[in-house]
């Protein structure tokens, strides 16, 4: 997926570079985005018991950084939910927990809402340095 810094529009993923990695979520409108948590800073710890998919606005979601939303090819856009059906999705699994960093993170939680596919590319970002060290090495 490419990605780009554009108005977003209801439905889309949405993402903001935090240091080294990206938070996603669901744009829904400048007052509603739906993610899986708050941004992974220290200011965020304290707010949440557990990790939950919740309802924030816009600029607690980017941190005052840049929003990037994607330039979906044909066959994204060809996959991709209705936006009421992205909403009625994304509305519904409020209150989920279950976080894993590398099993179940904002990215998966996005993509499933959006596409109906639980998938991270930074997950196999990781995945594909570990093999690649692993082989090096010997492991």
């Amino acid at each position: 997926m490419k990605w780009t810094v554009r108005d977003c529009e209801k439905g889309d993923i949405i993402r903001v570079r935090l240091g080294t990695v990206y938070h996603y979520g669901v744009f829904l409108s400048e007052d509603e985005v739906i993610a899986f948590g708050y941004p992974p800073l220290p200011e965020y710890q304290g707010r949440q018991k557990e990790i939950a998919v919740l309802s924030t606005d816009i600029d607690t979601f980017s941190c005052s950084n840049m929003i990037e939303a994607p330039v979906y090819s044909l066959k994204e856009k060809l996959k991709k939910r209705s936006p009421a059906k992205v909403e009625a999705i994304a509305r519904a699994r409020i209150g989920e927990t279950g976080y894993n960093i590398i099993h179940n993170n904002c990215e998966h939680f996005a993509n499933d809402v959006v596409f109906g596919v639980r998938y991270s590319e930074q997950e196999d970002q990781v995945r594909r340095k570990w093999a690649q060290y692993s082989q090096k090495n010997s492991i």
